[in-house]
């Protein structure tokens, strides 16, 4: 007998299991990855080879191709939703942490609103797209206007299955969830790219027709590719120019909606097959509009609304200006570099700030596993790559050039700035992301025996004994009392600093706003000051721009995500 039960543990039936499940894993996960690469790769090159005028690939051909992988991405969420209807023992668990705190779905203490938000402007793009293909139907084809049809009804469907599943631990049909998932990510990437294409094509475009400098041959190719939008189609009515700019200054919502929907798809992909404890760890709850300011000092919120407020004011005049005369366009590029050197230094200072704080701050680091936080650090440390190439070649551009003038120090100035920001708020999310929820400081001096699970009414009588600790930090209530039988007692050093880091926390979230407001909706200092045209040469940094700032614009609404979770952690 003595021999026998020490073996009993080592042969438990759990103990193999893991490993032959941990190798189909990974050959599932490989042979999703290996379809949407694939996938991606043929939808890349339709959509970049349609955006060029000398290659045999037509905008009908990327139409096509997008209206295509929108229908069998439909059919298979349809056929997800039905499955996982049919058969609830499939999703034995869900995870808490699935999508930021403003994006989750069901579950997430009333969020998915800036999904939705994102959708719905989505849906709006859709329809001034389709009015706009509709007003020369006659000289059109018709799967221009079955595009953004089709993709109204991905967007709403999409949106209702995010809503209800983003948090889904799938343990049925494994490889083909994962290889739906893959497709449906691949899917909202493919549409991601070709707005971005497209709307880099519209602001070259408009910024060449302002241009004074000798770039007329890219300016008639841009035209022409531009052209392949309408054919051979005028559009010469006011409707028609409406629904035209109309789409064109809704595209940003598209873009990030497409962006956002691929990571919370990414986590669901990651979650297929995931085994999850009973008990969740973290912090799943979403702050309610009402509770948003609570708690925090006022400075940061009211000085984040006034740099939003002034923002607004210098887009406005910028986007004025700038396609005016020579010397109009000279001071809107000061005002709007001002605006940026003052907004990103007091940025930096307040992460760099945060970040001393945390010195000072006793939690524990969140070790548990969490996909959406790392997919989260991910994408904030990539996606700042984009920002970081375009100031680098500002840089060169500006201490190697000619000019010397107050708008090449502007310029050097910004470039370095933003780098600065990008570095110190990372370094101040990503450092947020890892603590541990409030309340989980551990104890320097841990309370004797006779003071354990002891609730104390009188403060008086809890200092007069000798076995306890001086300052108490938390006594919890009992379960079956009443609430005020409790007396809790926050730290008052802990307290401040909390209050501290929700005020950071805003502040960083109103500023990441109005810098991802100016690129997104058409500010683009980089070919309206000539410093880096006239060095590089506009083909060169007009492909710099366009493959970098797509990045740059996604990573300041990714910040605003991700410093919306560390407010709710603070």
């Amino acid at each position: 007998m003595s021999t026998e039960l020490p073996s009993d543990p080592k042969e438990s039936p759990p103990a193999p299991r893991p490993a032959p499940r941990e190798v189909w894993k990974k050959g599932g996960r490989l042979l999703s990855v290996l379809l949407a690469v694939n996938v991606l790769l043929l939808a890349c090159t339709l959509i970049s080879g349609g955006a060029f005028n000398k290659v045999a690939v037509y905008d009908t051909d990327v139409f096509a191709l997008l209206t295509t992988m929108l229908l069998l991405a439909m059919l298979w969420i349809l056929f997800y939703l039905l499955g996982t209807a049919r058969c609830p023992d499939g999703v034995p668990y869900r995870d808490a942490h699935a999508g930021p705190i403003w994006l989750r779905g069901a579950g997430g203490g009333g969020g998915g609103g800036g999904l939705v938000l994102f959708g719905i402007c989505t849906l709006v793009m859709d329809v001034f797209k389709t009015g706009y293909y509709s007003s020369f139907f006659e000289c059109q084809s018709a799967i221009k206007i079955l595009y953004p049809l089709t993709q109204a009804v991905f967007v709403i469907v999409q949106t209702y299955f995010l809503w209800v599943s983003a948090k889904d631990c799938v343990h049925t049909h494994l490889d083909l969830t994962r290889c739906g998932l893959m497709f449906t990510l691949t899917t909202n990437l493919a549409i991601w790219m070709a707005a971005v294409v497209d709307e880099s094509l519209h602001q070259a475009h408009a910024h060449s027709s302002h241009s004074n400098t000798s770039h007329t041959r890219l300016a008639l190719d841009l035209e022409r590719a531009s052209s392949a939008v309408g054919g051979e189609c005028s559009c010469d009515t006011a409707v028609c120019q409406i629904f035209q700019q109309g789409y064109f200054y809704l595209y940003p919502f598209n873009i990030e909606y497409s962006l956002f929907a691929s990571t919370m798809l990414y986590v669901m992909w990651k979650n297929v097959g995931r085994l999850l404890a009973s008990s969740t760890h973290g912090h799943s709850h979403a702050p309610s509009p009402l509770s948003l300011f609570r708690e925090t000092f006022f400075a940061g919120p009211v000085l984040g609304l006034m740099l939003f407020v002034v923002g607004l004011a210098v887009f406005i005049i910028y986007e004025v200006q700038v396609s005016g005369e020579r010397g109009r366009t000279q001071q809107a590029l000061v005002i709007y570099y001002s605006f940026n050197i003052v907004c990103l230094g007091l940025m930096t200072l307040v992460s760099l700030s945060g970040s001393v704080i945390y010195r000072f701050d006793r939690r524990a680091m969140d070790q548990h596993k969490n996909p959406t936080r790392t997919l989260d650090v991910a994408l904030l440390m990539g996606a700042a790559l984009g920002q970081y190439a375009i100031s680098y070649y500002s840089i060169v551009a500006v201490v190697a050039g000619t000019p010397r003038d107050l708008l090449a120090a502007l310029n050097l100035a910004h470039a370095l700035l933003m780098i600065a920001q990008h570095t110190f708020q990372n370094v101040f999310i990503i450092e947020s992301l890892h603590r541990g929820p409030p309340g989980a400081e551990p104890h320097d001096t841990p309370p004797k025996e006779p003071c354990h699970g002891l609730t104390f009414a009188n403060l008086d009588a809890l200092h007069t004994l000798p076995a306890c600790p001086p300052t108490p930090r938390l006594v919890g209530p009992s379960p079956a009392g009443p609430q005020e039988a409790a007396s809790v007692i926050v730290a008052p050093r802990s307290h401040w600093r909390r209050r501290c880091l929700k005020d950071i926390s805003l502040f960083l979230l109103l500023c990441n706003i109005i810098l991802w407001i100016m690129p997104a909706f058409g500010a683009r200092p980089h070919f309206s000051n000539t410093v880096e045209v006239d060095f590089y040469g506009y083909s060169l940094w007009a492909a710099i721009v366009n493959i970098c700032l797509p990045f740059g614009i996604f990573y300041r609404m990714h910040a605003v995500s991700s410093l919306l979770e560390v407010y709710v952690m603070s």
